[in-house]
C-alpha cells in the first residue's frame, strides 16, 4: 500500500493504478476526505484576498458537502442509470476515488501570488475534472472514457442545481447589514 503522500502525487499525476488502489482500499476513506479538505484549504488560501478567513472555513465545508453529494449522484447515475455490463461498485468506492481526484486542487494555494489566482484556479479546475473522469471510469469499471465524461457532466449539472436551490432557500445571496 502506498503512503498518503504518494497517493496524492499519483492521483495528481492521473495514475490509474492509484485510483484502482484507493477504490479497493476500504480503509482509505479518511485519506480521501483528507485530500478534499487539503484541496479546499489550498483554494481558501489561494483566494484569501477575496474570501478572507471565513471563506476558507465555508469553502472547506462546502467542498466536503459537494464531494459527498457528487459521489452519491455519480453512483446513482453511473451504477444504476448508465452502467456498462461489467460495472460493479459501491458508494464508498466512488467517495474514495472522487476524493483523490481533488489532489490537483492543491496547486490552488499558488493563487496567493498576486496576478496568478485566475490562471491557477482555471488550470486546477481542468486538471481536477480530468482526474474526476479517471476516478469515475475506474470506480465504475467503465471501458468507455466518454461514458465517464457523460456521467461526470450530468452529475456536475445536478450537483450545481442542488447547490443553487440550497443557496436560494438558505438566502446565500443575502448580504449581512
Amino acid at each position: 500500500m502506498s503512503s498518503f503522500q504518494n497517493r496524492i502525487i499519483g492521483a495528481a499525476r492521473l495514475d490509474v493504478r492509484v485510483y484502482e488502489e484507493v477504490e479497493a482500499d476500504t480503509e482509505a476513506m479518511g485519506q480521501a476526505m483528507g485530500v478534499v479538505v487539503l484541496s479546499s484549504l489550498a483554494a481558501g488560501i489561494g483566494s484569501i484576498s477575496k474570501g478572507g478567513g471565513v471563506g476558507i472555513v465555508i469553502g472547506t465545508i462546502l467542498a466536503l458537502i459537494g464531494w459527498y453529494l457528487w459521489a452519491y449522484i455519480t453512483y446513482f447515475i453511473g451504477a444504476k442509470m448508465l452502467p456498462e455490463p461489467q460495472t460493479k461498485t459501491t458508494p464508498g468506492e466512488l467517495l474514495r476515488t472522487i476524493g483523490f481526484s481533488s489532489a490537483p486542487g492543491l496547486i490552488r494555494v499558488l493563487g496567493i501570488i498576486p496576478g496568478l489566482m485566475g490562471v491557477v484556479f482555471l488550470g486546477a479546475s481542468v486538471w481536477m475534472l480530468v482526474a474526476m473522469v479517471i476516478a469515475v471510469r475506474q470506480a465504475l469499471d467503465y471501458q468507455s472514457t466518454l461514458r465517464a465524461v457523460g456521467v461526470c457532466v450530468i452529475g456536475w449539472i445536478i450537483q450545481g442545481l442542488i447547490f443553487a436551490l440550497m443557496f436560494s432557500i438558505l438566502g446565500g445571496g443575502v448580504k449581512p447589514t
